[in-house]
């Protein structure tokens, strides 16, 4: 599949993005070992998730979607999962393959976990250490642990652990082996991260304490199964926001969307670019704040991340790139080494597929450096198979002069199916080939 975007154009109106793909994970995988049965509206559709859903069928877990906004889990009350009968596929997703990794090590049954190309390219080395360290058996190729990951856990005993890289994923995958131990497991993260795990544990039952960098789950900790509702995904609506502040003019509005603290630092840093941005609508869903978020375009400067930032845009990284190029000044990302493990390789993705549209973006071992504004032009450009590339491109595109062509687009149905005709909706000139 290619995206085919017409450049110079404009877009506006009001639309909602896809279901938030973090909470998703979490409802799914949290639900399963709670007692009960777990109700979840607006899950998203995306492939990530469904290799939760399909990894947890694969554990003996029933999951049905009844309806088509309605999705339920029935949890097995604790480390009650079946032995599969073959591996687990977690197809594209790292999310999937960390958070099962925390909830096998409670279960002394073996189990391997395996995904696609690019996900047995990632390593899983910050997870498996400290699970290893709190009685599982985890074994993986090379000393990074990459998957195939076989795992074979029981009976667990907590561990305070300081986590070398900031990473929620990492991080939730020792809360749930948490939540099997007999005592306090804690967590220290070098820089705060997304806190979806810390909010959805304490709002099913569990015992979560949370002092700056430093979170602690008590254990065993029993979860009741409730009712859910997902917001949208902020990650996902990165993509549309950022297009409509860099296009003057342009006014757009994203209604019921997780403004979770933790998930809007790409809103403030599209303040300090010059972006007008307004919060209305405000409420309480699930323990995670919602929002309607409205944009308004305007003439952007650069704006250089601090390091303490990065974990909280790591997934926005791509598309504040593009708009770096079209900023005035000199944009300077560092302390970003974990674009090098995600999909894809984003520091040198968006390097590579950017300078064939002219930006002035330079690679650097832990990030890049951009000058800008640069008068972007159509190009061909490729996916590298990374959803989050592939949109930021399409909006590069946008942005440019000309016709851009974003090949192996067929990319953004793991996190953002409708991307192409939402963007069309609101006034893109996008088509799918």
């Amino acid at each position: 599949m290619r995206l085919v975007i017409q450049g110079k154009g404009q877009i506006g109106g009001t639309c909602r993005v896809p279901p938030d793909k973090s909470l998703s994970h979490r409802a799914l995988i949290f639900g399963s070992f709670a007692t009960g049965e777990t109700k979840i509206r607006n899950l998203l559709r995306a492939d990530d998730v469904m290799s939760t859903v399909r990894c947890l069928r694969g554990l003996g877990v029933e999951v049905h979607q009844p309806e088509p906004d309605l999705w339920t889990v029935a949890g097995v009350g604790g480390p009650n999962l079946k032995e599969p009968s073959g591996p687990l596929d977690c197809g594209n997703s790292g999310t999937t393959l960390r958070l099962l990794m925390g909830l096998l090590a409670a279960h002394s049954f073996e189990a391997l976990l395996t995904g696609d190309a690019s996900l047995q390219a990632r390593p899983m080395d910050r997870v498996a250490i400290p699970l290893q360290k709190m009685g599982a058996s985890v074994q993986g190729r090379t000393e990074r642990y990459l998957p195939p990951i076989l795992i074979k856990g029981g009976r667990l005993r907590p561990v305070a652990w300081e986590l070398p890289v900031a990473s929620a994923q990492a991080k939730t995958a020792l809360l749930i082996a948490g939540a099997f131990a007999n005592g306090t497991t804690t967590v220290v993260e070098p820089f705060k991260t997304r806190d979806h795990s810390e909010r959805l544990l304490q709002f099913l039952g569990a015992r979560v304490v949370t002092e700056g960098r430093v979170v602690s789950i008590v254990g065993p900790a029993k979860l009741t199964a409730q009712n859910l509702e997902i917001p949208g995904d902020p990650s996902s609506a990165a993509f549309l926001v950022g297009a409509a502040a860099a296009i003057a003019g342009a006014s757009l509005k994203v209604r019921r969307l997780c403004v979770n603290p933790t998930r809007v630092e790409f809103f403030r840093i599209l303040q300090e670019m010059g972006a007008h941005l307004e919060f209305s609508n405000e409420a309480i869903v699930n323990g995670e704040p919602v929002a309607d978020v409205t944009v308004t375009g305007s003439a952007l400067t650069a704006y250089s991340p601090m390091i303490s930032q990065v974990p909280l845009v790591i997934d926005e990284l791509p598309i504040l790139a593009v708009l770096a190029s079209v900023s005035e000044g000199v944009t300077v990302l560092s302390g970003a080494e974990e674009l090098r493990v995600k999909e894809s390789d984003r520091i040198r993705a968006m390097v590579s597929e950017l300078s064939k549209m002219g930006a002035a973006i330079e690679e650097r071992p832990d990030g890049w450096r951009i000058v800008g504004p640069c008068r972007l032009r159509g190009a061909q450009v490729f996916s590298w198979g990374d959803h989050r590339v592939a949109m930021s491109l399409a909006i590069a595109g946008l942005l440019a002069d000309g016709t851009t062509v974003v090949e192996n687009a067929e990319c953004v149905t793991v996190s953002f199916p409708e991307f192409p005709n939402i963007l069309s909706e609101l006034g893109a000139q996008v088509r799918v080939e």
